[in-house]
């Protein structure tokens, strides 16, 4: 005869959940009851109403005191920026580090002293350091690059 898998472990864990179910199925019971005996009483009201102010109340809100909001005028999101004018793409700055032989550098805005990296490959004219350069911006793995660099 072959052994039973009902294991003393496995019958144990089962007595739980079914003791569990039952529990619960006691405590939902006993939740109706009381909810019925307040109904009677006419103590507990079955909704949960919102004042004008946000609050729960279980009262319903006063209709003078409703407030009309145009659906037209719900603004999603960010609105355009019309007034501005565009950012020139062109900037200005001083290289403060560049290494030739490892063909990378750093150049300093001169209207934000914002410091942005080039590479060798974004180069237009030989750079050294302390040059006065114009450059163009674009998105790297890292942050901004300075692109398209050109001495003044």
């Amino acid at each position: 005869m072959a052994k039973s898998q009902q294991t003393f472990n496995k019958i144990e864990k089962e007595k739980k959940r079914l003791k569990k179910r039952e529990e619960k199925q006691k405590k939902k019971l006993a939740r109706r009851a009381e909810a019925a005996e307040a109904k009677e009483k006419g103590e507990v009201s079955e909704f949960a109403y919102v004042d004008h102010l946000g609050n729960l109340t279980d009262t319903p809100p006063d209709p003078s005191l409703k407030v009309e909001i145009d659906a037209e005028s719900i603004e999603i999101g960010i609105p355009k920026k019309e007034d501005m004018e565009p950012e020139d793409p062109v900037k200005k700055g001083k290289v403060s580090f560049f290494d030739t032989s490892k063909g990378f550098g750093f150049i300093i805005d001169t209207d934000s002293n914002e410091k942005y990296f080039t590479h060798v490959s974004g180069l237009i004219d030989q750079i050294a350091e302390n040059d006065k350069v114009s450059f163009e911006l674009e998105r790297g793995l890292k942050g901004m690059n300075a692109v398209k660099v050109k001495k003044i």
